[in-house]
């Protein structure tokens, strides 16, 4: 058994150098011509579906669009000539070839249901001509609406995790403060943060107060569950090892119990982000005037769709880059896990 175990072990040793070399002898040679192609081809396709159908949109409609594929047509040239010294860029453009070439076609369709053959009725779902003019030419009162959005929700946010932590801390550590906030958490905790709004816009002094309240409480509940789940599963031996050698509460909390529930708190601070999300939007579309979600509720009452999936398109871009900026921390703090959750 040991010689037969010895020459799995070697196979697979000698699979793996293969395989190791394969990869590397693959980024150092520069990229096939389909995967060089792919890109362009996609575009001119893309672009000759736009003029089939371009002549039932005015020009002002859809210069923009065109100047867009031949700044598409420019970039993926110069990136085909660069990658030829550059190895990152060659990795990279292995790597992502598929996504971008999925989504130039998906353009094309989208052209081809909407301006070509109208399977879709309008006003309610234009080309992307459209949506692309729409949103270069309200681009001053996107960016100002997107600013609006980012400092209630951190504002928001940053309230509902600090309350969070406190909270989640004590009820995970005191038995006594578990007995009387548990009860607290069951009952207002599942509650939706968005059903409070009547209440809040009422209670509070200014929508823009409430709005973070809310948001403050769509947080609170998961980050508030999560930290003191994993403070309360702190193991027993870390904290009597400490306590033999002479630590204090303080110690127990601060340089163990929180250390040792970092991984169920980043659990928590995602979970309240999506929460956050939903919350700010809802919010601004009611009583802030304000912000992302105003901007979509004003953009819908004047019938201009258009600029509800401009909006729609700066909300992914905006929610999208928060939640990178969350895993990038979490991966900076927790070393060891990361990798395990990619975004």
């Amino acid at each position: 058994m040991r010689p037969a175990a010895a020459r799995t072990q070697l196979t697979f040793v000698r699979t793996q150098l293969k395989n190791n070399t394969a990869d590397r002898l693959e980024s150092r040679s520069a990229l096939p011509w389909p995967i060089q192609l792919a890109v362009p081809v996609a575009s001119l396709i893309t672009f000759g579906i736009h003029l089939l159908f371009s002549k039932k949109w005015p020009p002002l409609e859809t210069r923009s669009y065109v100047l867009l594929f031949w700044e598409i047509l420019g970039v993926s040239i110069v990136l085909s000539i660069a990658q030829s010294f550059w190895a990152g860029l060659r990795q990279w453009m292995r790597h992502m070839w598929p996504i971008f070439t999925a989504a130039i076609l998906l353009l094309g369709l989208w052209d081809v249901i909407t301006s070509g053959f109208h399977l879709l009725p309008l006003p309610y779902f234009p080309g992307p001509a459209t949506v692309l003019r729409s949103l270069i030419s309200d681009r001053a009162l996107l960016l100002d609406s997107t600013w609006h959005s980012l400092v209630l929700l951190l504002s928001g946010y940053t309230l509902g995790v600090i309350v969070g932590l406190v909270s989640g801390v004590c009820i995970g550590w005191s038995t006594s403060v578990r007995y009387w906030g548990m009860p607290l958490l069951k009952v207002v905790g599942p509650i939706p943060a968005t059903a409070w709004i009547p209440l809040a816009m009422v209670v509070s002094p200014s929508a823009i107060v409430s709005a973070a309240g809310l948001i403050a409480l769509a947080v609170w509940f998961p980050v508030t569950m999560l930290t003191a789940s994993g403070v309360s599963n702190t193991r027993a031996s870390y904290l009597d090892v400490a306590r033999t050698l002479g630590a204090g509460r303080a110690y127990l909390i601060f340089r163990i119990a929180i250390p040792a529930a970092v991984p169920n708190i980043f659990i928590g601070l995602f979970m309240g982000l999506g929460a956050s999300f939903l919350t700010l939007v809802v919010a601004e579309s009611v009583g802030v005037k304000s912000g992302l979600g105003w901007y979509v509720s004003w953009a819908q009452g004047w019938a201009e769709y258009g600029k509800v999936y401009a909006a729609l398109i700066i909300m992914a871009a905006f929610f999208s880059t928060v939640m990178t900026l969350l895993f990038k921390l979490r991966d900076r703090v927790l070393v060891w896990q990361k990798g395990m959750i990619k975004w």
